[in-house]
């Protein structure tokens, strides 16, 4: 979800980026059983919306660039190296696999029609996406080209919080301000009729 959700926002402006989780993708038209599902797929050079499948014959014949593979236990090594396999055919050009139980990232890069092993993949910047991948501690950093990180919902709550008890102070205090300026106001007002009934002018 983090790692879909921050490509979602980074690509937010851009109505040529298609970013989905867990879509069957179909590579080839009258072949449904040739089929397979990325936890995360990003395609360039085709339009956001609503798909119930990733038809490739659809979709101006892209396939998607760039996918993630979430490792879990229930994965078997036979199925993973089926995904490998597919996604070498079928043309992907960067192929994420992450395993947050080991808190191991591998990720692969086409080079002449094969998808060639990232030797460093600790810093890696993913050459199409522009984002970099840091492991360190327990977990996976993603950062934007701008440098913030992917934050997950919890910290985006976190943050929606913090923004909002800001912004609540910034009123509270906006609004004290403007009560000292009114009370301002009046005192000048109250010193300025005293001085009228004195006969004297308060401009002068």
């Amino acid at each position: 979800m983090t790692i879909q959700g921050g490509l979602d926002a980074l690509f937010r402006h851009d109505d040529q980026v298609f970013v989905a989780g867990d879509l069957f993708w179909y590579p080839m038209e009258g072949a449904p059983r040739i089929r397979t599902a990325p936890d995360i797929l990003v395609v360039f050079g085709w339009s956001k919306g609503h798909r119930r499948s990733y038809k490739q014959w659809e979709e101006g014949n892209i396939a998607p660039q760039v996918v993630f593979e979430i490792r879990s236990p229930g994965n078997r090594f036979g199925e993973l190296q089926e995904k490998f396999q597919f996604y070498e055919r079928y043309g992907v050009e960067e192929y994420y696999l992450y395993d947050p139980d080991f808190n191991t990232l591998e990720g692969w890069i086409r080079h002449k029609g094969t998808l060639r092993s990232i030797d460093w993949i600790n810093g890696w910047t993913s050459p199409l996406l522009k984002v970099r991948f840091v492991v360190n501690g327990n977990t996976l950093t993603i950062y934007r080209p701008d440098g913030e990180k992917f934050a997950s919902y919890v910290e985006l709550e976190e943050q929606r919080a913090s923004a909002l008890l800001e912004a609540k102070s910034a009123q509270k205090k906006a609004e004290e301000e403007q009560k000292l300026r009114q009370a301002a106001e009046a005192e000048k007002e109250r010193l300025a009729a005293k001085l009228r009934e004195l006969g004297i002018s308060p401009e002068a």
